[in-house]
């Protein structure tokens, strides 16, 4: 029931067809983690996760075009967190109050977009020049994504120097956050120490940043 009292409209029906489609994705994402975490990513091969799937080769790379898409299979969540942040901020809060909130809500949440992942993967990814590779591109598209969210907000160009520059500051102090949940993880800390410790780091961070950017894109 709505607030009217009226009856909200049944929601869509996924059908059957995407509901296959979705479970086989998830069935070789699962295959393909287990692989990874068992003998390395750069070890596995696309023929052993089809294999390990039941599935064909051209399957595999059907759903997955890349098979560090297979390792990373939270990319546009992870691009577009900052952003969805900034869009969603509260009346009266800035970019910068917003992405704080938006942290602290993710660490103590221990989500793996903010960099929670577990030891083991963590290990398979920083064992692998490739995945490495791939995670430092995803922190560049995600600060680009940011950068256009926080023009939008401010209502100037996507190239304006001071939107360019609040972009490369708050890009990089969470690309610094996720970089110390993950060398806290490999260092074999059980995550409620990471989170406090990284949670009081988080403060301090966005504090060296608040004279500056405080009042950027006030909604």
């Amino acid at each position: 029931m709505n607030s009217q009292g009226e009856s909200k409209a049944p929601a869509p029906a996924v059908g059957l067809r995407e509901v296959k489609k979705q479970e086989t994705r998830r069935h070789i994402s699962d295959q393909a983690t287990r692989l990874f975490l068992r003998q390395g990513f750069d070890a596995t091969t696309i023929a052993e996760i089809a294999d390990a799937a039941r599935v064909s080769k051209k399957t595999v790379t059907n759903y997955f075009p890349r098979k560090e898409d297979l390792a990373l299979d939270r990319q546009d969540s992870f691009v577009g967190a900052l952003a969805s942040a900034v869009a969603t901020r509260h009346p009266g809060e800035s970019a910068l109050g917003a992405l704080r909130r938006s942290f602290a809500a993710s660490v103590a949440a221990h989500d793996p977009v903010s960099g929670f992942t577990g030891p083991d993967f963590a290990r398979m990814v920083a064992d692998s020049a490739t995945l490495t590779a791939c995670v430092r591109d995803l922190h560049d598209r995600r600060e680009e994504a940011l950068r256009e969210a926080l023009a939008r907000a401010a209502g100037v160009a996507a190239d304006d120097v001071a939107i360019r520059v609040a972009a490369a500051l708050l890009g990089s102090v969470h690309r610094l956050l996720f970089q110390r949940i993950q060398h806290l993880t490999l260092a074999g800390l059980p995550a409620r120490e990471i989170e406090a410790t990284v949670a009081a780091e988080a403060t301090h961070a966005f504090d060296l940043l608040e004279p500056s950017l405080g009042d950027l894109a006030v909604r």
